[in-house]
């Protein structure tokens, strides 16, 4: 087992990270700041478009984060995006980066968060209303990423009220760039968001389990070209490769691969223990990846794992329209991360009516992952009948 995160490994990685000059400026933002030498032991820094930021290349998503030592310890060790958003932890999580954070100079960090209209089709006003709440809770004036959650499409991420609520935002000051997340189909998002000429960042997923991962690296590549940050997230690809947890992933290797790409220029892998925090450390100073580490990523092997690459071609199958790309998300968050109130909280996210799958004596899904998609839905379906204040 390795060994957990002592004082002495501590601060031998966060030397370098206190003294980066955290938020030190926008820089010139037409030099090449993401091929500059490192030198060994220092955190590696890429800038984040024509934000300005010049970030870690390994950051903290606090999604799953409940103990803020871990919080501290990320920002101490060099650290500076937090990645937050409206509904994580039904609000907690928002709520617990403002008790702790007040305590920091502002200017030591950069905090992301996200509302997600999901099929609600909210108003400017609606989506501005649910930013402030999440302002409230952080107990601050301004964020630094405001994103538009987890789109899949076009037309979703050029939305009318979404964008005009961004917007107005960003001119008033209350965030200071606006962005797009997305988990499937994120090639089409991305370039949308570059057509756009609004989205300062975009964050796909980005690992490589993908299946359309050139594709994903093309408009990557064209957002970068045309200045707008790109950050990675699902970069683990679910953490196990099997529902029991016998056989982890190299999640280490599986974030330096994602970092081979220049045009990725941080990425904000979720943690919950001090042990993978360690672990982050030591990418942030070192992206090298070794053979060993590729042959741990099992490129050439057709394993499915517990990752859906949230290709949506499941849809149009199901009798029931059912969105089990959101539902295969709840099963790796449930089995894969083993976290159930995540899981929880998404399921009850979808509105589902009764029993997912009990309509069906048979299931038309013929999932390109070969995942036996009418199995894994009657199995994560069970989390609903939890009381969900057992499982917080």
């Amino acid at each position: 087992m390795k060994k957990s995160l002592d004082r002495r490994n501590f601060l031998k990685l966060t030397a370098t990270g206190a003294a980066g000059g955290l938020l030190a400026g926008s820089g010139n933002l037409h030099a090449s700041p993401n091929i500059a030498p490192q030198k060994s032991g220092e955190i590696i820094h890429r800038t984040l478009g024509r934000t300005g930021m010049r970030l870690p290349v390994v950051n903290l998503g606090v999604m799953r984060v409940d103990n803020p030592r871990i919080v501290n310890m990320a920002l101490d060790g060099g650290m500076t995006l937090l990645d937050t958003a409206h509904g994580y932890q039904n609000g907690r999580n928002e709520e617990m980066l403002g008790k702790l954070l007040k305590e920091r100079s502002r200017d030591s960090f950069y905090i992301a968060t996200k509302v997600n209209p999901r099929d609600q089709n909210l108003t400017v006003d609606e989506f501005i209303g649910q930013f402030e709440i999440s302002l409230e809770r952080l107990q601050m004036d301004y964020v630094d990423i405001l994103y538009l959650h987890a789109q899949s499409s076009r037309e979703g991420t050029l939305n009318d009220n979404y964008l005009t609520a961004l917007t107005k935002l960003r001119e008033q000051g209350r965030t200071r760039f606006i962005g797009v997340t997305t988990h499937s189909n994120e090639p089409e998002v991305i370039r949308a968001a570059v057509e756009s000429k609004e989205y300062d960042v975009v964050c796909p997923s980005y690992n490589f389990r993908m299946d359309n991962l050139p594709d994903i690296k093309q408009a990557v590549k064209e957002a970068a070209d045309a200045g707008l940050g790109v950050i990675a997230m699902k970069t683990m690809a679910g953490a196990y490769w099997d529902r029991e947890r016998q056989d982890p992933i190299n999640t280490k290797a599986a974030l330096k691969y994602a970092l081979q790409n220049e045009h990725i220029h941080t990425s904000i892998p979720g943690v919950t223990a001090f042990h993978e925090l360690e672990e982050n450390f030591e990418v942030n100073t070192d992206i090298s990846i070794s053979n060993e580490e590729i042959q741990d990523l099992r490129l050439e092997q057709a394993e499915a794992g517990m990752f859906c690459f949230g290709c949506e071609k499941c849809i149009d199958q199901c009798r029931e329209n059912l969105p089990v790309p959101d539902i295969m998300r709840s099963y790796m968050y449930a089995y894969g991360y083993r976290d159930l109130a995540l899981a929880r909280s998404t399921m009850d996210s979808l509105s589902l009516a009764g029993d997912a799958c009990g309509s069906c004596s048979s299931c038309n899904v013929q999932c390109v992952q070969g995942f036996n998609v009418a199995e894994k839905i009657r199995d994560i379906d069970r989390i609903r009948q939890i009381p969900s204040d057992f499982l917080t």
